[in-house]
């Protein structure tokens, strides 16, 4: 693992921007296409901001790239809560992206159906090889979640690479989620953190002690390549030691 540490939210996601340039062009290189998933929530929404201005959009073979989501809230399509619709809004409407290359989670059956028919989705992309992302992004809660993998949630138990429905008791309302042994086989494995509001859970995560029920990002290990964090001096201040880019 590797921790990433910046003075400024802006130096931050230039950074990760660089990063996912580069992964996209090995992978591009290595076996003709970039599968990377998104995060959702405010914070990757900056990222893909940038990677479509003008100084980044053309150095990614968009053409080549497949997208697909870490988790998602079981809710209509076309409601404002989607990270789907977030993603299409600050990324995919302004990098002529064929529909075919955009794997989102149907929620018009029951978050069990929807759960099964994006695992379905994603085999059948991979085909008859293992199912290994090139690319995750993930962020981090303020309660050390990431994904919809939450304090206390029945999916933290899950030891299947899969994607599974998970019920948020407090707030009422079903996510469909990848599990974190199918995060953990991915070839790269990104964390981006900013903010004061993230200090308490990054430093749990990281140098906390170990509860991943009450940590679930602790569950995150990159099994099969590398993990970075990409952290800004606000979200990394509790982390003694660390040394800042």
């Amino acid at each position: 693992m590797e921790l990433n540490i910046f003075d400024t939210v802006d130096e931050q996601i230039a950074a990760l921007a660089d990063y996912v340039i580069a992964t996209a062009s090995t992978a591009i290189a290595d076996h003709g296409r970039f599968d990377f998933v998104l995060s959702g929530g405010g914070s990757p929404k900056r990222l893909y901001e940038l990677l479509t201005s003008e100084k980044y959009k053309k150095r990614i073979d968009w053409s080549k790239t497949y997208f697909f989501f870490g988790d998602e809230r079981f809710v209509p399509a076309g409601d404002d809560k989607r990270n789907s619709l977030m993603a299409k809004k600050s990324l995919f409407d302004h990098i002529n992206v064929k529909e075919n290359q955009v794997f989102k989670v149907d929620t018009s059956g029951t978050p069990e159906e929807a759960a099964d028919k994006y695992q379905a989705a994603i085999t059948a992309h991979f085909g008859q090889k293992p199912v290994q992302f090139d690319l995750i992004l993930l962020g981090l809660g303020d309660d050390a979640h990431t994904a919809s993998l939450f304090p206390g949630t029945t999916i933290l138990n899950e030891k299947k690479a899969g994607i599974k429905s998970v019920y948020l008791e407090d707030k009422k309302v079903h996510r469909i989620s990848m599990t974190y042994p199918l995060i953990n086989q991915a070839k790269e494995i990104a964390f981006l953190a900013f903010g004061e509001n993230k200090s308490d859970a990054a430093h749990q995560v990281l140098k906390g002690e170990k509860n991943t029920k009450k940590y679930p990002a602790q569950l995150i290990k990159a099994e099969n390549g590398k993990m970075e964090w990409f952290l800004d001096k606000a979200a990394a201040s509790r982390l003694k030691g660390s040394k800042k880019k």
